[in-house]
């Protein structure tokens, strides 16, 4: 293998996922570092992969990228994997890159499934435009219903129907796609307006969210008056935060639509 560093993508459910190539450049190279070296053992040993392995994951990739970069510069092959689909996605793996790029040396990618495309094309919503934004973050979804394209976010099972509950808050107009356990036995993809999952069964395995674009036409004043009533409840200043999110007018606008129902 030439020198430099490998980016590789691994299954994230389906073990035929994984290439002829990843599994090639995987036992060519001359160290592979893996976010979670036990389970990167399990793939290892499914395609019979010797190559030494050692952990970089988010506890310790900033302590050993230099010494990997030195590594590479000297004439070593790296490989980097993270426990399923493409390193650095929401995964360690971008400071290592980073550091590769910043000091020259050569970086190639192998591709590999990664599940926030997939559940992307599989939710049906308009691909041409659309924003990631990782771990979906309570304290930030306000800002994140501005983007009025297509949204991509990661969850946790456990914390899936606290979120649905905030979407139909913060985004009831927009559909979402519940996308579960890709390219697994109990794949699944449920859709809807969040007010109409918040009593599913909980969805379990690997989540992903996908938000449709928001609607092209203005809400009506009475359909705007329906959700001021819903939110004027709390103090004005965050009333009109809420408001203006949920509706798409200005924070200005929100504010003066409170002050006169009060």
């Amino acid at each position: 293998m030439q020198p430099g560093l490998y980016i590789v993508g691994t299954p994230i459910g389906n073990l035929s996922d994984f290439s002829p190539r990843a599994v090639e450049v995987l036992k060519n190279v001359d160290l592979i570092t893996a976010e979670d070296t036990r389970v990167f053992g399990k793939l290892a040993h499914h395609f019979d992969i010797k190559t030494k392995v050692i952990a970089c994951h988010e506890h310790n990739e900033r302590e050993i990228v230099d010494d990997l970069v030195e590594k590479m510069l000297t004439g070593m092959s790296i490989a980097t994997v993270s426990d399923a689909g493409m390193p650095g996605i929401s995964d360690p793996g971008f400071r290592l890159i980073h550091a590769a790029r910043a000091a020259g040396v050569a970086v190639s990618v192998v591709p590999g499934p990664t599940a926030a495309i997939s559940a992307l094309v599989l939710s049906g919503f308009p691909t041409d435009r659309f924003t990631f934004c990782g771990f979906f973050d309570e304290k930030k979804v306000r800002d994140d219903n501005k983007i009025r394209h297509t949204i991509i976010y990661y969850e946790s099972p456990n914390r899936i129907m606290n979120t649905i509950k905030t979407l139909a808050s913060v985004m009831p107009e927009r559909k979402i796609a519940i996308v579960r356990e890709i390219t697994k036995i109990y794949e699944e993809t449920i859709i809807g307006y969040p007010a109409d999952l918040v009593n599913i069964e909980p969805p379990r395995g690997e989540i992903v969210i996908v938000i449709a674009p928001a609607p092209d036409k203005k809400m009506t004043d009475s359909e705007i008056s329906e959700i001021v009533n819903d939110i004027v409840a709390n103090s004005t200043k965050s009333a009109a935060a809420q408001l203006a999110a949920r509706t798409g007018i200005s924070k200005k606008e929100a504010y003066k639509k409170l002050v006169e129902k009060s």
